[in-house]
C-alpha cells in the first residue's frame, strides 16, 4: 500500500511515501519536513536538485529520500536473475562523515525493516571487503571522490554502474571548490554515460552562489543548464558569544594560551564540547594546554588528519557514547558529524570565514529549531575583530564560500588516463562527455588535443622516452593503454590531494633503540629531517623524543618531560575570506564600532588614531619609522597572507631595484612589514608619486614573471601538477617514492621543459594553479587597482600601535637578498612601550 501526502507547490505531482515511512515518522509523532516531501517528490518526477538548509534541517534524510522509497517499490530479483549493481552512491568530502552517515541511515532503514544494504568505501576500507563489494554490490555505497575515481577506472565499471538512480553529495559546496571537485565533476559525467538516466541531489548548508552548485549538479548539454532548487530558510538563530577574557589578549600568534583557564572552565560547564582550531599544530597544542588544566580527569579526545585511523575511529566512537566531555579537532569534523549531544562549539583562533564558522557552529545541538552555541577565541587584538565580523555575517546570513574556477588541466589528464584504464576511449565522444561537466563546460579541442597527446607522450620534449607513454591509438581509431601495468600504476596515484611526504610516527620497542614499534600516526617529511635524536615535540596528545628514521618511519619514545617544542607540522591555513577583511576594515574606520570591542582593543585603535591614523576602507596606509638601525615600511592591505607575502615578494625586488636595500618581509592575514638598510619613509617623502607607483599593478606584469623565473614556487607547483597528472608517480607497487625522491625527478623535468617546451600543458597548469592559489593573483589585482592613487603615507619616528602585532611576527619568516640581514633579537615590552608611548 502506497500513500500519497498533498505538497505545495500545488503543480507538483504529490509524493509516494510507502507505508513503512508513513508509521515510521508517526512512531516518533514526526511529520516529514516540507521540502523533504517536495524534494522526493521532484525527484520521482525525475529533477535533479539541490537542496540548501540550516544544520537539523533534515537534509540528509531528505537526499536519500528519493532512493529509499524507490528501492522500497523495487520488485525482489528473482532466482537466476543478474545481482542489482549500485543503485545510490553517495560522495562526502571526509571519510569520518561516510561513517557517520553510514551509523545514522541505518538506523532508520532498520527500524522501517526495509530490505536495503548499506556500506561504505573509504581509503581504510579492506581490500577484501572491496572486492566482495564488486561482486555483491550494496543499494547504497556511501565513498568519498579518490574512491569513485578508482572505481570508474576498472575495466568492469560499466557493468558495475548500470543500475545506478542516485548520486548524492554531501557538503557540496566542500567537494567542487577546488580540483578534487574538478576529478569529481568528470567522474560524475562517466557515470553518466554508464546510466544515462542518473539523477543528483546535492546537500549544503552554506552557499554564496547556487545557481554555480546547480550547473555543476547536471550535465551542461545545453551550456548553462541547472538542477531544481530548494531553499530551506528559518531554524533557529546561534547563540555566539566572543571570549572577553581577564587576561591580557596577545599582540601576535596564534594560540590564544591566555585563555585556556576560560576555555577549560566552558567545557566543565556544557556536557559536551567541540574545540575547532584551523591547524594540526594548533590541535596538538590545544590539546595539550587542557590536558595540564585538567584537574578533574575530564575525558577529552583529539582528532585531526595525521593520526592513525584506529585512533580516529575510536575518539568517534566514543563521542558517538557520549564517553567524552570535549574533542579537539581541526576541519576532520568541520562537515555534517551528527553528534547531538555536543552542547557547546568553541573556536579557537578567528574562523577565516563566515561560512567557515556556520558549519562549525552547526555541529552544536545539531537540530533545526534549537539554537547552536558557539563561542570564539581570538588568539590576538586583529582576531578580536575579525571575530566580531565573523558573528555579525552569521547573524545576517552571509556567505562567503569561494567561487568555482575553470577545471584543472592536470585533473584532466589524469582522468583522460583513468578512461583508457577502464575501456579504449574514442577521442570525439570522450570531449563531448567531458563538455558535459560544469568545470569542463568549455574545454577546447586543442587543449583536448594536448591533454591526449601529454598521457600518450608525454609532451613534445618527453616523446623520447617511452615511460611516458601511456597510451597509444590503434588501427581502429581507439585510445588504449600501451601495458597493464600503467592502470596498475594509475590506480596507485589516483586523486588530487598533494600531502608533504609523510613518515609514520612508531614508538621504538623496549630496550630496541631505533626498532619500530606501535604507530601513533604520521607527520611530514621535511618536519622529521629538522629534528636531532633527543628533541622532543608535541603529537597525539604526547610529549615524543625523537630517536631517528629509519626508511619511513620516524621513530620515537616518550619523553621523561613535560616540556616539548611545538612544531609546526601540517594542517591547513585558511586564508582571511575578502567579506570578512571589508568588515574588518569598515569597523577599524569607523570609531562608533569601537564600543563594541572589548577595552583593551578598543583603546589599542584609540592610541593608534592619536599617533598615526588608521587604514580607510577603499584606501591603503603605509607607516614608515626607523628602528634599531633598521627602516620600516608596514602596509595595511587586509587581504589575506597568500595574497600578502606575494605583494611582499614584488614589492622587494621593487626596491631593491631602486637600491633601497631592502633586508626582508613578513606577512600576516592583515598586514605586510619590509625592512631595508635605508630610510624608507625618507625616499617616499622626496617623491609624492613614489609610493602610487610602488604599489601599481604593473607589478603584475614583469616583475611577476621574473621573480616566478627566479624562485623555487614554480618548481613547487609544478610538482604537483606533474603528480596530479601523472607525469611522476608517487607510489609504485610495494614501494612509495619519499618526497626527496619525488623533488628530485620533478625538478629534473620542470627545468627541460622550462628551456625547452614552456608552453607545455602542466607548464600551463603551473601557471594557472600559482596564480589562483599559492599566489592569490586575482585577489592582489583586485587590491591594488581599488587603492590606486589612494595610498597614504604616514612617516612616524617610531613603531605605531597598529604595526605592533607585525613587527612581532618578524624573525619568523624571512626574505633575505644580497644584502646582509641581521637578525632582530627584539625584547617585546621595549617594543611594546615604544608604540604605546608608556615607554
Amino acid at each position: 500500500m502506497t500513500k500519497l501526502l498533498a505538497i505545495e507547490p500545488q503543480s507538483l505531482t504529490p509524493a509516494r511515501l510507502p507505508e513503512p515511512f508513513v508509521k515510521w515518522f508517526a512512531k516518533r509523532g514526526w511529520a516529514p519536513r516540507a521540502h523533504q516531501i517536495e524534494l522526493l517528490a521532484r525527484a520521482q518526477g525525475g529533477e535533479s536538485m539541490l537542496l540548501i538548509a540550516p544544520t537539523g534541517a533534515g537534509k540528509t534524510l531528505a537526499g536519500f529520500l528519493p532512493s529509499l522509497v524507490e528501492l522500497t517499490e523495487r520488485p525482489k530479483r528473482k532466482p537466476g536473475e543478474p545481482q542489482h549493481g549500485i543503485h545510490t552512491l553517495y560522495i562526502s568530502p571526509l571519510k569520518a562523515l561516510a561513517t557517520d552517515i553510514e551509523r545514522n541511515l541505518s538506523k532508520p532503514v532498520d527500524e522501517m525493516g526495509l530490505a536495503v544494504t548499506i556500506e561504505t568505501r573509504t581509503g581504510d576500507t579492506p581490500s577484501h571487503k572491496r572486492a566482495r563489494q564488486k561482486l555483491r554490490p550494496p543499494d547504497i555505497l556511501l565513498t568519498t571522490p579518490e574512491q569513485l575515481a578508482l572505481m570508474i577506472a576498472q575495466p568492469d565499471a560499466a557493468r558495475f554502474f548500470a543500475d545506478l538512480r542516485f548520486v548524492v553529495f554531501d557538503e557540496l559546496h566542500a567537494l567542487v571548490t577546488n580540483k578534487r571537485g574538478h576529478l569529481l565533476s568528470l567522474g560524475l559525467a562517466r557515470l553518466r554515460k554508464y546510466a544515462p538516466g542518473l539523477q543528483t541531489v546535492g546537500l549544503s548548508a552554506t552557499v554564496s552562489d547556487p545557481a554555480e552548485l546547480q550547473r555543476w549538479l547536471v550535465p551542461q548539454a545545453p551550456l548553462g543548464s541547472e538542477s531544481g532548487l530548494i531553499t530551506v530558510d528559518g531554524g533557529a538563530k546561534p547563540t555566539i558569544e566572543i571570549l572577553e577574557s581577564k587576561e591580557r589578549v596577545p599582540w601576535a600568534g596564534h594560540t590564544a594560551r591566555y585563555a585556556m583557564a576560560e576555555v577549560y572552565q566552558a567545557i566543565r560547564d556544557h556536557k559536551t564540547t567541540l574545540l575547532f582550531v584551523n591547524t594540526r599544530s594548533q590541535a596538538e597544542m590545544l590539546f595539550q594546554e587542557l590536558w595540564r588544566a585538567n584537574d578533574d580527569n575530564l575525558p577529552i579526545a583529539l582528532h585531526h588528519g595525521s593520526l592513525d585511523v584506529g585512533q580516529r575511529r575510536r575518539v568517534e566512537a566514543a563521542m558517538q557514547r557520549n564517553e567524552l566531555r570535549a574533542i579537539v579537532a581541526t576541519s576532520t569534523l568541520d562537515l555534517g558529524i551528527d553528534w547531538g549531544d555536543v552542547d557547546l562549539v568553541v573556536c579557537v583562533g578567528a574562523p577565516k570565514g563566515a561560512s567557515r564558522l556556520a558549519q562549525r557552529i552547526g555541529r552544536s545541538n545539531h537540530r533545526m529549531d534549537e539554537p547552536s552555541k558557539a563561542i570564539l577565541v581570538p588568539a590576538n587584538r586583529f582576531e578580536v575583530m575579525e571575530c566580531r565580523a565573523a558573528v555579525e555575517a552569521n547573524y545576517l546570513g552571509a556567505q562567503d564560500t569561494p567561487p568555482l574556477i575553470a577545471g584543472g588541466l592536470d585533473v584532466l589528464c589524469q582522468h583522460i588516463l583513468g578512461c583508457a584504464c577502464a575501456a579504449p576511449f574514442d577521442p570525439d565522444e570522450l570531449l563531448a562527455e567531458l563538455r558535459t561537466a560544469a568545470p569542463y563546460a568549455e574545454l577546447s579541442e586543442q587543449d583536448f588535443a594536448r591533454a591526449v597527446d601529454f598521457v600518450a607522450t608525454g609532451g613534445y620534449s618527453l616523446r623520447v622516452y617511452e615511460r611516458y607513454a601511456k597510451i597509444k591509438r590503434t588501427a581502429d581509431g581507439l585510445w588504449r593503454i600501451t601495458h597493464p601495468r600503467i592502470a596498475q600504476q594509475y590506480r596507485l596515484n589516483v586523486g588530487t590531494i598533494i600531502d608533504s611526504a609523510m613518515l609514520n610516527v612508531r614508538y621504538a620497542k623496549a630496550g630496541m633503540s631505533g626498532r619500530a614499534g606501535a604507530m601513533l600516526g604520521q607527520v611530514e617529511e621535511f618536519f622529521a629531517e629538522t629534528l636531532s635524536p633527543g628533541d622532543t615535540f608535541l603529537f597525539a596528545g604526547k610529549v615524543l623524543r625523537f630517536e631517528g628514521l629509519r626508511e619511513s618511519d620516524c621513530i620515537v619514545s616518550n619523553a621523561q618531560n613535560s616540556d616539548a617544542q611545538v612544531p609546526y607540522f601540517g594542517g591547513s591555513k585558511f586564508p582571511l575570506s575578502t567579506y570578512l577583511a571589508a568588515v574588518v576594515r569598515r569597523m577599524l574606520a569607523d570609531p562608533k564600532r569601537w564600543s563594541e570591542l572589548p577595552d583593551q582593543v578598543s583603546d589599542w585603535l584609540r592610541i593608534q588614531k592619536r599617533k598615526s591614523a588608521l587604514p580607510k576602507p577603499g584606501e591603503l596606509l603605509v607607516e614608515t619609522f626607523p628602528r634599531a638601525n633598521r627602516f620600516y615600511m608596514v602596509a595595511y592591505p587586509f587581504e589575506g597572507r597568500l595574497a600578502h607575502q606575494t605583494l611582499g615578494m614584488l614589492l622587494t625586488r621593487r626596491l631593491q631595484r631602486a637600491n633601497l636595500k631592502p633586508l626582508g618581509f613578513v606577512a600576516t592575514d592583515y598586514a605586510l612589514a619590509i625592512w631595508a638598510a635605508r630610510d624608507l619613509g625618507e625616499a617616499f617623502s622626496w617623491d609624492d608619486t613614489a609610493l602610487d607607483e610602488l604599489f601599481s599593478e604593473d607589478m603584475l606584469g614583469e616583475d611577476l614573471e621574473d621573480w616566478l623565473a627566479d624562485s623555487y614556487l614554480l618548481k613547487r607547483t609544478f610538482r604537483q601538477c606533474a603528480v596530479i597528472a601523472g607525469l611522476i608517480d608517487r607510489r609504485h607497487p610495494g614501494k612509495e617514492k619519499s618526497g626527496r625522491q619525488v623533488t628530485v625527478s620533478a625538478d629534473l623535468v620542470f627545468d627541460v621543459l622550462r628551456t625547452h617546451e614552456p608552453d607545455h600543458i602542466l607548464m600551463q597548469a603551473t601557471r594557472t594553479d600559482a596564480a589562483t592559489g599559492l599566489l592569490d593573483i586575482r585577489r592582489l589585482n583586485e587590491m591594488l587597482n581599488r587603492i590606486r592613487g589612494k595610498t597614504v603615507h604616514k612617516p612616524l619616528r617610531a613603531v605605531s600601535p597598529l604595526a605592533l602585532p607585525i613587527m612581532l611576527e618578524i624573525g619568523r619568516e624571512r626574505v633575505n637578498y644580497d644584502t646582509e640581514d641581521e637578525s632582530l633579537a627584539q625584547d617585546a615590552d621595549d617594543l611594546i612601550a615604544e608604540a604605546l608611548g608608556t615607554g
